[in-house]
């Protein structure tokens, strides 16, 4: 069986990642376990320190001689991809739950985001001190939110009402908490033995079931020891095939030293996660960018896994060069020659570095996490066309450290969209704009992108003469322009006939006819319209390009108010996934918005959560994402696409006729 040493020195440096919705206490426990090593997080104030919350923080440490790169990643929905990057380059996960299994839910993305990662982890129940309900009902809430098998290893004692400390169900030794200091061993209580036996006769039944030989050892009659069982537990979590839950209250240091125990026994080996990303072991230095920051006077910092080392200070890739390493023990900010396999650094002046990047041999290097796609967006702008470039660089800045945000020009609208995952996320973005680059950004909702489009056919007859001195202009058109089907575009025919319009004023009528669709009587664009030159005429001397141009824009004018013009606004398909208990809601959220609900059912493989599809305007998109995740416990996410234009509602096409007639 792989994954059986025992370890007599120090290993290689390993990393963990702690992930978990927003509350749970991943910091607290982050800053526990830290406390147990003898450092401490910086907090409010540090100018290295990203905002709480928001991105993920780098601390590496030391327990027990074993050197550690400790992730605490942001807990938001919104700075998800954050997460699933550090995912992607650790050894194991540390998931940190509540223990209300009301809100076992709320882990539903993070389990997600683990069994698409492959990453091994382990469960801890946070703020233990407030379990209020058995733990077996506790670990079946969670149990329904993921695939992977969710393994106890610790049975919680109770005392006055109050968890009290544990039992550790392979060793079957008995600890009470202290408050910030390692736990007593003590005797296991008679009024729980009967538990604990049970409890640990089940464990040892789930690692039998993933393996033969434990197996026929049971039924042998054959003892298993406990550190056969660690070994089973440790391969079988190595292997993905379960995850190990443990208790505990990081603000009173509870359950902390055994969660560093078993972090320190349990996590796979560098190698490990290597061989898992089917990384090449041979070769030179190599190491992935999975974040990137521009962090003041220190400039921009890569921070990247070094999957093969040394990584030397001053190594060059190509046009990447090294210009320093770092790490991060405590509150200080250390510069290393080196580093080794293993380790979690910054890269200083890594040009080009964006997160995915790899430093070396490319060749079976794992593929970063896409960032979901957006689903909020705001128009910004500078007040001062001066400072365009800077926005520009400010911009090119932001994008480089959050793959998540994203910058287009909509060209129907002449807005700069700036889209991402909300709006905490757009204001971490703008503020970083504006406090990080001295500009003043604004920004506000977008422009609706409205198009037109006429209901009945009309004939109209246009003339252009005009006399200047020397040649006039001539044109004459006789033109019909009727609607099309929605969808259909823009159609130019001509059906003149006996040279009425000579064929080399033909596509001057052409070109003109659809560049009069550009601005409709509303202000946009017209759609599904065709025109046809019927007849007209000319004059030998005056007529020209230019003159049948502009008597075609103008004919096509004066039609358009004519064919009972009407709004056209863009619907959207969308579909929005969210826990089966807030289905309802979801459904009057919709409904409220003038959507048409086109159906729902159980999102694929995730059980417990149904997938809603609609039909919703454009215009009632724009503050989705915020009411979903207020009615939803924040869960609520959705997608969307263009599907088709729809006549706008009564309320909307009158706002824009009065502002059209301003």
């Amino acid at each position: 069986m792989s994954g059986n040493k025992t370890h007599s020195g120090p290993r290689a440096p390993r990393a963990a990642a702690f992930i978990g919705p927003y509350g749970g206490g991943k910091t607290s426990l982050c800053e526990a376990l830290l406390d147990a090593a003898g450092l401490r997080l910086r907090h409010a104030g540090d100018t290295r320190t990203p905002e709480p919350g928001t991105e993920t923080k780098l601390v590496n440490c030391s327990f027990l001689e074993d050197r550690w790169s400790l992730l605490d990643c942001p807990g938001s929905i919104e700075f998800q991809a954050e997460a699933t990057a550090a995912l992607a380059v650790a050894d194991i996960a540390v998931v940190v739950a509540d223990p209300d299994p009301a809100r076992a839910m709320a882990l539903r993305p993070a389990f997600a985001a683990l069994e698409a990662a492959g990453t091994p982890f382990i469960l801890f129940i946070n703020k233990v001190d407030t379990l209020a309900v058995p733990p077996a009902e506790l670990i079946a809430a969670l149990q329904a939110e993921t695939a992977t098998k969710l393994v106890p290893r610790q049975l919680p004692l109770m005392e006055q009402g109050k968890v009290a400390g544990y039992v550790d169900l392979i060793s079957e030794r008995a600890y009470r908490y202290r408050e910030r200091q390692p736990s007593e061993m003590i005797p296991v209580p008679t009024g729980v033995a009967a538990d604990e036996q049970a409890a640990h006769d089940e464990l040892v039944d789930t690692l039998a079931d993933r393996d033969d030989s434990l197996l026929e050892k049971i039924v042998e009659g054959e003892a298993v020891s406990a550190t056969e069982l660690f070994a089973h537990l440790r391969h079988d979590l190595g292997e993905g095939k379960l995850a190990e839950v443990m208790f505990g209250a990081a603000t009173h240091g509870n359950g902390v030293q055994r969660l560093w125990k078993a972090l320190r026994h349990d996590t796979p080996e560098p190698t490990q996660t290597r061989a898992r990303h089917r990384i090449e072991t041979e070769g030179g230095a190599l190491a992935q960018v999975f974040k990137v920051s521009y962090a003041g006077q220190a400039g921009k910092l890569a921070y990247a896994r070094v999957w093969r080392g040394p990584l030397q200070d001053g190594a060059a890739d190509g046009q990447m060069r090294v210009g320093g390493i770092f790490s991060f023990p405590g509150n200080e900010t250390q510069k290393l020659p080196q580093a080794e396999t293993g380790d979690v650094v910054a890269l200083g002046r890594l040009d080009g570095a964006v997160p995915g990047t790899v430093f070396g041999a490319a060749e079976g290097i794992l593929t970063l996490p896409a960032p979901p796609p957006p689903v909020y967006a705001l128009a910004i702008a500078v007040p001062d066309h001066k400072d365009d470039v800077r926005l520009s660089t400010a911009l090119a800045k932001v994008l480089e450290e959050d793959p998540a945000l994203s910058l287009m020009r909509d060209a129907e609208t002449g807005d700069t969209l700036l889209a991402g995952q909300g709006e905490a996320h757009l204001a971490r973005a703008l503020d970083r704009l504006n406090k990080g680059w001295g500009l003043s950004v604004s920004a506000a909702r977008p422009k609706l992108r409205l198009k037109e489009t006429i209901k009945l056919t009309v004939h109209e007859h246009s003339r252009l003469k005009r006399q200047t001195g020397g040649h006039g202009q001539f044109a004459d058109v006789k033109l019909e322009i009727a609607p099309r089907q929605r969808g259909e575009g823009f159609s130019f025919t001509d059906k003149v006939t006996g040279g009425a319009v000579p064929r080399q004023y033909i596509p001057a009528v052409a070109a003109a006819a659809e560049e009069a669709m550009a601005k409709g009587p509303f202000g946009y664009p017209v759609v599904d319209v065709a025109v046809t030159l019927l007849d007209g005429g000319f004059h030998s001397v005056d007529s020209s390009d230019m003159a049948f141009r502009t008597a075609t824009r103008n004919g096509i004018a004066e039609a358009l108010t004519k064919a009972e013009p009407v709004l056209l606004e863009p619907v959207h398909r969308v579909t929005i996934s969210a826990p089966n208990m807030f289905t309802s809601t979801v459904q009057r959220l919709l409904s409220g918005k003038r959507g048409q609900i086109m159906g729902y059912g159980e999102k694929p493989a995730w059980p417990g959560w149904d997938e809603t599809q609609a039909l919703l305007p454009e215009a009632e998109t724009h503050r989705l994402i915020l009411e979903l995740r207020s009615q939803t416990a924040g869960l609520g996410g959705f997608v969307h696409e263009f599907d088709h234009l729809a006549e706008a509602s009564p309320n909307l096409a009158d706002r824009v006729a009065r502002q059209a007639a301003q």
